[in-house]
């Protein structure tokens, strides 16, 4: 367990670096001039002049060369110091901690409604395919399996915020049940974490159903009911862990989907999380929040990828034994 720990750590701060130094190239690389942006998002487009340019640009040394400029980001990076907001003069750890709350409620609902989705559709899916192939071997897929498979690639080739604007038009503006956008409460997370939820569970209900015929169709399934076990027990005892270990993993890899689809949902349904603030620091090009917010959703990365590895680690003998981890 120290070696994960340990390479998660060096994964984090190579992480730091790489993110700090593309934000830091990347938003110096766009078009126009940074500091009449700056000063449009201080103090509107029509307030903007050339003399609150030259102030913007004096007072956070935006004429000093870019190499000054890397050597001192990089500086305040490694004291933990992520700079005050270009645009509100907010530090940029408490705003992080105002939208990170957001988001975390969003990306974790998501999650369970994902898992809730998944799981019992994957596994039911499974079954019934597992049971198809064994009594007509020439089928191995029911209908409730094909029916599955064409649903969820329905929802999977859908961009998720093609299908969010599929749910707005449905529930919101045609049936009425639910707000469009907002965050004033519960009612108005539905539409963004089903939207989230249905785009991750339409892959990972699939890894889960083919988890399910490999556990329901191996000799060790059939060796514990031939031993005795009821088929409900077997599956539960047997079956159902190695159905879980491969399902987490894969729901670890969704992370990098859920990041992306974080983004762009906040921006559709005006959640004020991490994304909607990312958008919002592109076009105001707030530099110090932009490298903040890339850094922060870079550790959370890593952060999540570490607890999947624990709990692979914890689950799973085989890992530890593969990796040469010792107990």
């Amino acid at each position: 367990m120290r070696k994960i720990l340990l390479q998660r750590l060096l994964q984090a701060v190579l992480m730091a670096w790489s993110v700090g130094t593309l934000t830091f190239i990347i938003t110096r690389s766009l078009p126009g001039d940074m500091a009449y942006k700056i000063a449009a998002g201080r103090y509107g487009d029509d307030a903007v002049s050339t003399s609150a340019a030259n102030a913007v640009a004096e007072e956070l040394g935006l004429h000093r060369s870019a190499f000054e400029q890397y050597v001192s980001w990089m500086t305040d990076l490694a004291s933990l110091d992520l700079g005050t907001s270009l645009v509100t003069g907010a530090p940029i750890v408490v705003e992080l901690q105002n939208q990170l709350s957001y988001t975390l409620v969003l990306a974790g609902l998501a999650i369970l409604v994902s898992a809730l989705i998944a799981f019992p559709l994957g596994i039911y899916s499974g079954i019934r395919s597992a049971r198809k192939s064994e009594n007509t071997p020439k089928s191995h897929a029911s209908l409730f399996d094909k029916t599955a498979l064409v649903f969820s690639t329905f929802v999977r080739s859908q961009p998720v915020f093609c299908l969010g604007l599929i749910l707005i038009f449905i529930f919101a503006l045609e049936l009425k049940w639910l707000p469009v956008a907002g965050s004033s409460g519960f009612v108005y997370t539905i539409l963004p974490v089903m939207t989230l939820g249905l785009s991750l569970a339409a892959i990972s209900n699939r890894v889960i159903r083919n988890s399910t015929v490999n556990a329901v169709q191996s000799g060790y399934f059939h060796f514990a009911k031939i031993k005795g076990l009821s088929a409900l027990e077997a599956f539960r005892c047997h079956a159902l862990p190695n159905i879980v270990i491969p399902a987490l993993a894969f729901m670890g890899i969704q992370l990098i989907g859920l990041i992306e689809g974080v983004i762009m949902i906040e921006s559709l349904f005006a959640w004020p999380g991490i994304g909607h603030g990312l958008s919002h620091a592109v076009f105001a090009r707030d530099i110090t929040m932009l490298q903040g917010t890339a850094l922060l959703m870079g550790i959370l990365f890593v952060l999540v990828n570490t607890l999947v590895d624990l709990s692979q680690y914890a689950l799973d003998p085989r890992v530890r034994e593969n990796r040469g981890y010792s107990q």
